[in-house]
């Protein structure tokens, strides 16, 4: 099990990395959105801790951005907010757990180790689109059984279009999926992906919808 902890207390973030190290569990210790975002690009963890009070943006958002790029790991949520409502609001978004400061290390470690037993073995089925195979577990697209490279970006927009073959997704929709509310994007950013995926898989593969956004094209949806 590896962790990814967000928190911004200097205190606290330090007491929760070194009882995460004794408990012999590799963790990353991180304290902004920001830092959680470049952290889960660059790395792979098991389990997500996180605070919902950071510096540069409300947990809770966060755990929206991180579920609509597709972003599944377990999150539990460290909150000295009170009252269900909040926590309605945090298991709506994506949260799998919730404890409430202040708590015991051992109960955090087996809510921890619980999260991590549930996720394992669920595997994400592959998407098959004609030649086209999406393999989700590995973050991986094939043409015809040979890997087709594609950056982060594409891949999601791939993945979000073959959601749903058929159905029309706004430029607005693809935005709020691929970008966090703190990005800042070029006016043709969303057209370059779709060139890039239309010139590795074909033209046809993604449609234009003119003045409303795109879709996947597949013989089922024509």
């Amino acid at each position: 099990m590896k962790a990814l902890l967000v928190e911004d207390d200097p205190l606290l973030g330090q007491g929760l990395h070194n009882a995460l190290k004794q408990h012999k569990v590799p963790a990353e210790w991180v304290t902004t959105a920001a830092e959680a975002q470049a952290a889960l690009r660059s790395s792979d963890f098991d389990v997500l801790v996180l605070d919902l009070g950071l510096p540069d943006q409300d947990g809770i958002e966060l755990l929206r951005t991180l579920r609509n790029n597709g972003q599944q790991l377990p999150v539990l949520i460290l909150t000295a907010r009170d009252g269900i409502s909040e926590r309605v609001k945090g298991l709506d978004t994506g949260a799998d757990d919730f404890l409430a400061k202040p708590f015991d290390i051992d109960e955090l470690m087996a809510r921890l180790r619980a999260l991590v037993r549930r996720s394992s073995g669920i595997a994400t089925p592959t998407i098959t689109l004609g030649n086209i195979e999406i393999i989700p577990s590995h973050h991986r697209v094939e043409l015809s059984g040979q890997e087709v490279p594609l950056n982060r970006h594409e891949y999601q927009l791939l993945t979000l279009l073959a959601s749903s073959p058929g159905r029309v997704f706004s430029r607005e929709a693809i935005i709020d999926h691929l970008y966090s509310w703190d990005e800042e994007i070029e006016s043709n950013t969303i057209e370059v992906h779709v060139h890039h995926l239309r010139r590795k898989f074909g033209r046809e593969l993604i449609g234009t919808v003119r003045g409303i956004g795109y879709r996947l094209v597949t013989p089922e949806s024509r």
